[in-house]
């Protein structure tokens, strides 16, 4: 079988289109047959070295983690899953693999795919969806009539943020470039603002949450917008981010950290039609890796990004 993998830490030039074996599947794990594999920016920050401290220095790496398909086999202990099974999730967070022709995930972190989801809409679901979720239902308890500022709305962990959040009954306003303002609208995002023309700062209205799923806005900025009791939900977590989080409890950083429930809920969602991830452009797995360099140079698609394996 073929994958996107790396020999050593470094820039997309390092990324290679390589035959690999498949490992069994060990305790609590699952072998999935790829259909549909969708990039995220977390895939070339891995390749960059930005997480070596957890990722470590065994090479090569596989590429990728959101992922559709097939189960293949299970390991020992799984209980969730039988082969046949249609899923989708995301492949291990230190091994990857999800742009490649099989993976390896933890039963843990795939669901089953609802039989009116196709396989291209499943791949898109999980790192947006899981971090949308953890920060707006894991950490700040989003409820009805609450109202919510989502920086980067059209973005797509925003676009997750803005689906769960009206989910959940709240009222969304948030930010996105102006010539993605009608697609917020179209989310259900009431009062949108142009990141470029706009300075947030001088926003009167007060927010139970700010989630900053653009990663740009400073903790100065997010904690001022709150309302008494509100919560900042921060996408770009650093160490010195967690140790103030544990005297400020307004602010949140947030790591991706996929539990089946949570994938159940997306699930179920999509299949009622309330949660979806546009798609922009798909291309074959010979075409991946100048579709993550692209992206990773700044193109913008206006949606996902997929790679078909078949």
């Amino acid at each position: 079988m073929k994958r996107v993998q790396y020999g050593m830490y470094g820039g997309p030039e390092l990324m290679r289109l390589d035959e690999f074996e498949l490992a069994a599947p060990g305790k609590g794990q699952v072998a999935v047959k790829v259909n549909f594999a969708a990039v995220n920016p977390i895939d070339w920050k891995l390749r960059n070295g930005q997480m070596k401290i957890v990722t470590g220095n065994a090479f090569p790496r596989a590429m990728g983690f959101d992922l559709s398909g097939t189960v293949i086999s299970v390991g020992p202990g799984v209980t969730r899953f039988s082969p046949g099974d249609d899923v989708f999730g995301l492949a291990r967070f230190k091994e990857s693999g999800a742009l490649g022709e099989a993976a390896i995930a933890n039963e843990t972190a795939l669901a089953r795919k609802p039989d009116n989801v196709s396989f291209e809409d499943a791949a898109c679901l999980g790192t947006p969806g899981v971090t949308a979720w953890n920060g707006l239902v894991d950490k700040a308890k989003v409820a009805t009539g609450q109202h919510v500022f989502i920086n980067g709305c059209t973005g797509a962990v925003g676009e997750a943020a803005v689906q769960i959040a009206r989910m959940h009954g709240a009222v969304v306003s948030g930010s996105c470039s102006a010539g993605a303002m009608e697609r917020a609208r179209a989310l259900g995002v009431q009062n949108v603002f142009d990141y470029r023309t706009t300075d947030l700062s001088k926003l009167r209205e007060r927010f139970d949450v700010v989630y900053d799923t653009a990663a740009t806005m400073t903790t100065a900025l997010g904690l001022s917008l709150l309302r008494k009791d509100g919560v900042f939900l921060d996408l770009d977590p650093t160490p010195g981010k967690f140790i103030r989080s544990i005297f400020n409890r307004r602010l949140k950083p947030i790591v991706c950290t996929p539990r089946p429930d949570i994938l159940d809920s997306l699930a179920h969602a999509a299949e009622d039609g309330k949660f979806r991830m546009p798609i922009a452009e798909i291309v074959p797995l010979d075409e991946a890796i100048g579709l993550v360099t692209a992206l990773e140079a700044g193109r913008k698609l206006g949606g996902k990004g997929l790679v078909a394996m078949t």
